[in-house]
């Protein structure tokens, strides 16, 4: 195999990850910057070494192959690193002031977590561009397993077995409602004076409410919800306006937020919310995305009334 492939290898194996990543030969080809006949013939010339199908063909469609998936899992990193070669040599001999980091991220974090984050990195590395995308659950993590994004910063409760996710801050559980609200008169709120009340919560398909309905299920008692809604900003101006009360992560509130609503602490029935990041399992940062993840430090919002409970210990 050696001789077949002395020069190629990388090659073939560089037109083959992409390819399998993009789904297509025209989108390799365009990314590599090279025809489509040459990368079809770098993937046949991979396959003959090998002497394995590496794509399922259905018409214009590209499946991997059970070797295609395992290849793909050994190949891919080693690809990354190579790519990555010049830019790790440049940040052990050199400055590295140029490049990109891909984030996704929700809204939440965007608004609440990032801009501290951003603003620092920026500082550090002005020459540095950042590309953030605001999604959310799964979306957030097809774009990490298609390799869209380098990694995604966010909250898991579930984390599944190809990816990883490193929890770096923790935020205390809050109720909140309007001052007008019945259950604000009251010192003290447990979940059975919760249980009436209409909720206000995300969509099922997120965390925050599937946590819900676990830890209602925990104690034996129902609950309502009378509005999903998408949006925390958004759910916080139903709750200001009485239209019902949430559960929420203390991450999402401000100053402005205490003033005009009832701020309980929930943390005797809801478990506090790690925020993180979030990444393919075995995956490659590039050296941007690196320094990136070296700045959140867990201490960084020491200061914040918001983080009164932090920790960078795993789930």
């Amino acid at each position: 195999m050696a001789s077949v492939y002395k020069g190629n290898l990388l090659k073939h194996l560089r037109a083959f990850v992409q390819t399998a990543r993009s789904g297509s030969v025209s989108a390799a080809a365009e990314k590599l910057f090279l025809s489509q006949p040459s990368v079809s013939q770098q993937i046949r010339a991979l396959e003959d070494g090998l002497g394995r199908i590496l794509f399922e063909r259905h018409g214009p469609q590209l499946r991997l192959s059970p070797a295609g998936k395992a290849l793909l899992e050994m190949a891919r990193p080693l690809v990354d690193q190579l790519d990555a070669l010049p830019d790790h040599f440049a940040r052990r001999y050199g400055s590295l002031d140029s490049g990109e980091v891909r984030i996704a991220a929700g809204e939440s974090t965007i608004i609440h977590l990032l801009p501290t984050l951003l603003m620092r990195f920026r500082r550090m590395h002005p020459g540095i561009f950042v590309h953030l995308q605001n999604v959310a659950g799964a979306k957030r993590l097809e774009l990490i397993r298609n390799d869209e994004v380098d990694f995604a910063i966010g909250s898991m409760l579930e984390v599944p077995p190809d990816i990883d996710y490193q929890p770096i801050y923790r935020f205390h559980p809050v109720l909140i409602m309007s001052p007008e609200h019945p259950l604000a008169r009251r010192r003290q709120i447990t979940l059975a004076d919760i249980s009436p009340h209409g909720l206000i919560l995300p969509p099922r398909h997120l965390a925050t409410y599937q946590l819900t309905d676990l830890i209602f299920r925990k104690y034996g008692l129902p609950f309502r919800v009378t509005l999903e809604v998408e949006g925390w900003e958004v759910i916080k101006r139903f709750v200001s306006l009485g239209m019902g009360v949430s559960i929420m992560s203390s991450i999402c509130l401000t100053d402005t937020d205490r003033e005009r609503l009832r701020v309980i602490d929930v943390s005797e029935y809801f478990p506090p919310r790690s925020y993180g990041v979030v990444m393919r399992r075995g995956g490659y940062l590039s050296p941007q995305a690196e320094r990136f993840v070296d700045q959140m430090s867990p201490g960084l919002f020491g200061d914040s009334p918001e983080m009164a409970d932090q920790a960078a210990a795993a789930p």
